[in-house]
């Protein structure tokens, strides 16, 4: 028997690994992967960009914080507070606004007072009428949907007449009560839509299914499709929080004096009279970031776990 063939199986296995490295190298070397790979370095560059445009106006309100208000005004910058102080801090956590205005701890308390109130309300509401919305069918439900999205392209700006008269009519004028109801009413529209779109991506034989296993109607809804839902409340509900905490035109509108909450209670440090305290500003500025970003912390991964778990069981 010859033992050419042998030596041929033998040694091709090595020729069609080096025909493969060839052709990958071949491949690598194509006009069109180059340009692949730069137009990917490209685009690396300008998320990175975009990144540091987002992320430095932020890092500069903190490094003011912690440098003294001579220095802040200084025509030579420091990228580092050298001197590093907290007494902007101090100024800023127990200096009133104005005379007869509220302090940082009492704004605090006004802010996370409307925010959460409105979080926990506009949930329920919303996630009650996106189910009506996405799950049955009945007269006017397409006028309704147009309805809600036609409300979120009303700036606010253009009703704050009305609704500072409509809120002096009820006699809620220097009330949180008032705020509430005005924060509410603009971010329930949106919720709505958002939500109607979780809840119309759920399958509705996952709960036929449970159905047939045993579970009533109430229980294969809060045993599976509820869980399937989290994450979309999870989101609109940083939405809505973060929506009631930033506002400010409303609130100013609406509070003054003892009341106030942060956006309003901030913008009372510059005077006409005296010069601002920039390094208080500043610091307070951080303070009321803070929370935002404590927040959205917490539910991050609960929002992640959420959706994990949603794959999982569908």
């Amino acid at each position: 028997m010859s033992i050419t063939p042998a030596i041929q199986i033998a040694e091709q296995p090595a020729r069609t690994d080096l025909g493969v490295v060839e052709h990958r190298a071949l491949r690598g070397n194509r006009p069109g992967h180059g340009r692949r790979r730069m137009g990917r370095v490209g685009f690396n560059i300008l998320a990175l960009i975009v990144f540091i445009s987002s992320v430095f106006p932020v890092y500069w309100m903190v490094n003011l914080s912690f440098t003294p208000p001579n220095q802040i005004i200084s025509r030579t910058p420091s990228f580092l507070p050298l001197d590093f102080t907290v007494k902007n801090y101090i100024t800023a956590w127990t200096r009133e606004a104005a005379p007869g205005q509220t302090d940082f701890p009492h704004a605090l308390a006004s802010s996370l007072i409307v925010a959460v109130t409105v979080v926990i309300v506009c949930a329920i509401f919303a996630f009650l009428a996106s189910i009506a919305i996405a799950r049955f069918a009945f007269r006017g439900r397409v006028v309704f949907i147009v309805s809600v999205l036609v409300v979120q392209m009303v700036p606010g700006e253009a009703m704050m007449f009305t609704i500072y008269n409509m809120i002096d009519d009820w006699r809620l004028m220097n009330t949180l009560i008032g705020l509430f109801i005005v924060h509410l009413a603009a971010v329930v529209p949106f919720t709505i839509w958002t939500l109607r779109g979780f809840v119309a991506g759920v399958p509705v034989e996952l709960e036929e299914a449970a159905q047939i296993d045993g579970c009533t109607k109430a229980q294969a809804f809060w045993r599976v499709t509820f869980p399937l839902l989290a994450p979309g409340l999870v989101s609109t509900g940083i939405f809505a929080f973060i929506q009631s905490w930033n506002e400010f035109l409303m609130a100013l509108l609406l509070l003054k004096g003892y009341n106030l909450t942060l956006p309003p209670w901030l913008n009372s440090f510059q005077s006409a009279t005296e010069a601002t305290n920039w390094g208080a500003v500043m610091a307070g500025s951080t303070l009321i970031a803070l929370p935002v970003v404590i927040f959205f912390m917490f539910v991050q991964g609960r929002m992640t776990g959420g959706l994990v778990a949603g794959a999982v069981k569908g």
